[in-house]
């Protein structure tokens, strides 16, 4: 019986210390070329993917722009004009120009331009469209131009390498975790599962936030500062739209799993709450540095970002507070069953 004590106790250790069965060197590079090729293939599929539905991914992309709020930083108005379903341009107006015409009291007016019969000869007219007059005041009244042959080309390209790491990652993590989880020990496997799921979460709420809260205010704070230089109505490239927008919700995206970085390095050792607590002043400057890069060059943007990014971090600090303090009662638990006060 004592050999196959010694049998279970061994698998029992396996199970507990590591993870799959041992192999040679070569054998883990063969296994390491397999995950790197699936990892390339499911990047290359999503690309591809991305690709096809560009117009799709552009629509989600330019919502924001849709939809931020407009303000007005000088006494003019704007009037855009429709052709069919081209958009011809947006014109700016002085408020009496603007009244004479008779578009209303609104800052923005739609008009679309119909062919209309006056007597015997055939005209160009325009009607109002209130509908879209209405629609028009909760945007910007920007347009995104491609000034290149290629442009449209390099936009899609753009739109579907963002998207395509973007839908990939699940796979990617997965494949990953195929190679890595063998290795690794029951607890620690636990806690990569969970810092898995967590951080996934975290992910998302980060490129929600930026995409309905950060980015409209960022696209307006854009928008006033150059009417308050005097340019006219903007125009921007649609790739520099698509780069700027995607970088800052990954951007935003990636340092909501900060947390989750910070709060496994404290579990294995690195880090604790103390010298965490030391590091704020820096984080606040980190943070802003941060905020400054990815948004437009106003405070209040930079601000508005870097205000949850610390205060992901202050809740990091004391979920490290409160890990130590429940470790060191266990303990102090611990030596008191091992050595029972006197008397």
């Amino acid at each position: 019986m004592a050999p196959e004590r010694e049998d279970a106790r061994v698998q029992l250790d396996a199970e507990e210390n590591g993870g799959g069965p041992v192999k040679p060197f070569l054998e883990h590079l063969e296994d390491l070329r397999w995950v790197l090729l699936k990892c390339l293939a499911a990047v290359a599929v999503a690309f591809v993917v991305c690709l096809l539905g560009g117009n799709f991914i552009v629509r989600l992309l330019t919502y924001p722009l849709k939809t931020a709020p407009a303000f007005f930083t000088r006494d003019t108005r704007a009037v855009t004009l429709i052709f069919g379903t081209n958009r011809l341009g947006t014109f700016e107006l002085a408020p009496e120009e603007y009244a004479k015409l008779g578009l209303g009291t609104g800052p923005v007016a739609v008009l679309k331009l119909e062919p209309t019969v006056i007597g015997t000869n055939q005209v160009l007219g325009w009607r109002l469209c209130p509908e879209a007059s209405a629609a028009a005041r909760r945007g910007l009244q920007v347009e995104l131009v491609t000034l290149s042959p290629v442009g449209a080309f390099v936009v899609a390209l753009k739109v579907a390498a963002y998207a395509g790491v973007v839908l990939a990652a699940p796979f990617v993590l997965f494949f990953v975790g195929q190679f890595v989880f063998p290795a690794l020990t029951r607890r620690e496997r636990y806690y990569a599962s969970r810092a898995l799921v967590i951080g996934g979460g975290l992910f998302i709420v980060g490129v929600l936030f930026c995409y309905f809260v950060l980015v409209p205010i960022a696209l307006t704070a854009s928008v006033q500062y150059a009417q308050w230089l005097g340019f006219a109505t903007p125009q921007w490239r649609a790739e520099d739209y698509v780069a700027f927008v995607s970088k800052f919700m990954l951007g935003m995206g990636l340092g909501f799993e900060l947390p989750v970085v910070i709060l496994a390095l404290v579990k294995i050792g690195v880090l604790d709450y103390r010298t965490l607590a030391r590091a704020r002043r820096y984080v606040i400057v980190i943070n802003l540095i941060i905020g400054a890069v990815l948004t437009p060059p106003d405070v209040f943007t930079q601000v508005l970002m870097a205000v949850p990014l610390q205060l992901l971090y202050e809740l990091t600090v004391w979920i490290a507070w409160f890990w130590t303090r429940k470790e060191r009662r266990m303990r102090e638990r611990a030596d008191t069953l091992v050595h029972p006060p006197a008397g």
